[in-house]
């Protein structure tokens, strides 16, 4: 007869071989999250920019599997359970792909432009994005005036 703690071993070596044991706790920690979220405090509307951006962290977070991150950052953020269609986001940030592009995240290919594709060793110049009501403009980037 198995005692309790070979017991313990063999259901949760069954669960991680399953692969249910990590789903498990991505849930129990977004659940908790959850209700340690204080409601009365209204969250800023997700702006269009924040948005894909959330989107590109998900797709990077799932692709590395980092599916205990990818929930909580779904949980927190307020973004559809269901992810944005790749399509949709490679339309909406202007980005055309090839084939092997599309076997990684789109935050591979962007990265690897600015850090590839700028040899005359000029800087990008870029523009703050534009910020949902209610938010402070500390976190802009500055433009050529500042």
């Amino acid at each position: 007869m198995a005692t309790i703690t070979e017991l313990k071993c063999a259901v949760r070596d069954t669960l991680e071989s399953r692969g249910v044991l990590g789903q498990l706790k991505a849930r129990i920690r977004a659940e908790v999250f959850s209700a340690l979220d204080d409601q009365r405090e209204p969250r800023p509307p997700l702006s269009h920019e924040n948005l894909l951006i959330n989107e590109l962290i998900r797709e990077y977070l799932e692709f590395n599997k980092y599916r205990y991150t990818a929930s909580v950052l779904t949980a927190e953020s307020g973004q559809a359970e269901v992810p944005l269609d790749r399509q949709f986001l490679a339309d909406e940030l202007k980005v055309t792909e090839d084939l092997s592009s599309k076997s990684v995240p789109l935050l591979y290919g962007l990265v690897s432009h600015f850090v590839n594709s700028n040899d005359n060793g000029e800087k990008v110049f870029l523009r703050g994005a534009s910020l949902p009501a209610g938010t402070t403009g500390s976190h802009t980037v500055p433009g050529p005036d500042a």
